[in-house]
């Protein structure tokens, strides 16, 4: 995983994976402000060349250390990343139940973000 980067496009909404000069894996999120501030991902994708390496483990391990530098709540919304959170209670911590209605409420309403 050494040659691997992660980088965050917070205006196109992805945390990337960078192999080099290609992306090989993200996780598309958005932004929640009410009715507290989170970061909410919706999917994580990783190409099939790069699957089993990793990848997705670290992009969601970044996602959170994005969060907690940033002093806001994780409510996630992608399978992936629910389950790696249960894993990993020690770096994940639950979101709100509230928080997650909040971001399915708002993801509904906005199905062309994702």
């Amino acid at each position: 995983m050494s040659d691997i980067e992660i980088r965050d496009d917070r205006a196109a909404g992805r945390l990337e994976a960078f192999g080099g000069d290609e992306v090989v894996g993200h996780i598309a999120y958005f932004v929640l402000d009410a009715p507290e501030r989170a970061l909410v991902p919706v999917h994580t994708i990783v190409e099939p060349a790069h699957e089993g390496k990793g990848i997705a483990g670290s992009l969601a391990r970044e996602l959170y250390a994005i969060a907690e530098r940033e002093g806001v709540t994780v409510a996630p919304l992608c399978p992936y990343v629910v389950k790696w959170a249960e894993r990993h209670p020690d770096v994940a911590p639950a979101a709100d139940p509230e928080l997650l209605r909040a971001a399915k409420t708002w993801l509904a309403a906005h199905p062309e973000m994702f």
